[in-house]
């Protein structure tokens, strides 16, 4: 997965626009503009590396004689003491641009992590785990490739990447037979249905109107279980809703195809990386 690089450039030119803003009074006034300094990104905990080209790439649009030797790469397993990347540069730049680099490779790398420790909850089960919508504004792709870097698979990219019937547009459009059979009339080909159902009677209503992928919503593992026999593979089965670390190999065993993740993106805590200047 490689995400374009304007989309990439146009995050960091912002966060860096919100930090430095026209200057820096600690570097600015202390060092003078040619100093060099050399420094390096080392790990503080277990876990998957994900961001390091976006974090490297800071530096690079500040400071164009900047240059590093990388060490590890995304998606790969990294331990506390490990050296990711040794670089050089400006002082000056290298020091204005480390909080921006740490900020995006600490959250893209916590994302990795958390999604590499939920993959590997439900190995040997039929589930794939996936993201959701539930990104911070403006950081949703680097969000997202995080979770791919981890392991998982992504969910929508956004409304037009497929129909999501959620229980809002059930209860407004006047039931499921109703609004799957409005949409069947206007969805091109390539588009699939997911709808949302909240029980079994909902589920039975979902398999008759012919979704493509059935939610199930806030179920309890043994109604989740039954709901799986019921669609008999008629249609992909999504678990989601009050699903953590904690139970998530259990609701795995119920037979789900897909289980959706929120946290993994909306709550995910930031992985311990630090940048140290070389003396």
């Amino acid at each position: 997965m490689k995400l374009p690089q304007f989309y990439v450039d146009d995050i960091i030119e912002r966060a860096l626009k919100e930090d430095i803003n026209y200057l820096d009074v600690s570097s600015d006034y202390l060092l003078p503009e040619d100093q060099r300094n050399e420094a390096y990104f080392v790990a503080k905990a277990d876990g998957v590396l994900c961001g390091l080209d976006v974090a490297l790439r800071t530096f690079e649009l500040l400071d164009d004689s900047f240059s590093a030797k990388i060490y590890k790469h995304d998606g790969e397993k990294i331990a506390a003491g490990d050296v990711i990347a040794e670089f050089s540069g400006k002082t000056v730049l290298l020091l204005k641009g480390e909080r921006t680099a740490l900020n995006l490779l600490q959250h893209m790398s916590g994302i990795a992590t958390a999604t590499a420790r939920a993959v590997e909850l439900v190995r040997g089960t039929n589930a794939q785990i996936t993201d959701t919508r539930k990104t911070l504004p403006g950081m949703r792709a680097l969000q997202k490739y995080a979770v791919v870097c981890g392991g998982g698979k992504n969910h929508r990219f956004n409304l037009s990447d497929g129909a999501m019937l959620k229980d809002n547009h059930i209860d407004a459009g006047g039931g499921i037979a109703k609004t799957v059979a409005a949409l069947r009339g206007k969805l091109g080909h390539m588009v699939k249905i997911e709808v949302e159902t909240r029980d079994l009677d909902e589920v039975h209503e979902a398999v008759q109107a012919g979704a493509d992928i059935i939610m199930l919503d806030n179920m309890p593992n043994d109604e989740m279980r039954e709901a799986v026999q019921i669609i008999g593979g008629r249609a992909k089965t999504e678990a989601s809703g009050g699903i953590t670390l904690e139970n998530l190999a259990e609701v795995a065993k119920t037979g789900v195809d897909i289980i959706s993740l929120g946290a993994l993106t909306h709550s995910v805590h930031a992985f311990d990386i630090s940048m140290k200047m070389k003396k």
